[in-house]
């Protein structure tokens, strides 16, 4: 069974949650570059959604740091790795895509480590918000930059 329901996050929109038995697998944003097809057969639940509203919401309110929520993305291999590195990246400081690919054991894959993060079907939680381009400069966000640099400037208000 997949269940479904809203967040709206401050400054950001609503969010859409998806989990399952084994845990959350997506976060989209209101204007989300790979949206999630919703099935007929899914269950609007906002009671199984009660302790990811609850991080969510002291995540914005800039009382929470990390996430402890089961997660259960799906993607191949590569991108399990890359989301998992993702994970790895301090609140409130950045990293470029070449430090991803390092982390991953491919230091060539820069390009592809891209693609990956481009897919990370769990932002905020898996914090893609935090790789930036090797310039500084930010760079590709499914929410939109402008959502990106809210959640950067959060983490950086709330050390």
């Amino acid at each position: 069974m997949i269940h479904w329901d809203y967040f709206d996050a401050p400054e950001v929109g609503r969010l859409t949650l998806v989990a399952d038995a084994d845990g959350l697998r997506h976060i989209t944003f209101p204007q989300n570059r790979h949206p999630v097809s919703m099935d007929a057969a899914w269950r609007r639940d906002p009671e199984f959604f009660s302790e990811v509203r609850a991080q969510l919401g002291e995540y914005f309110a800039g009382r929470r740091r990390a996430f402890q929520l089961p997660l259960a993305p799906r993607g191949t291999p590569f991108q399990l790795r890359v989301w998992t590195a993702l994970g790895q990246i301090p609140y409130g400081a950045t990293v470029s895509y070449q430090w991803v690919a390092e982390r991953i054991g491919n230091g060539r894959a820069a390009r592809a480590v891209g693609g990956a993060v481009g897919r990370n079907p769990l932002p905020i939680v898996v914090p893609c918000h935090r790789v930036i381009g090797r310039n500084g400069q930010l760079v590709g966000f499914g929410g939109g930059l402008s959502v990106k640099a809210h959640l950067l400037d959060l983490e950086r208000r709330n050390p």
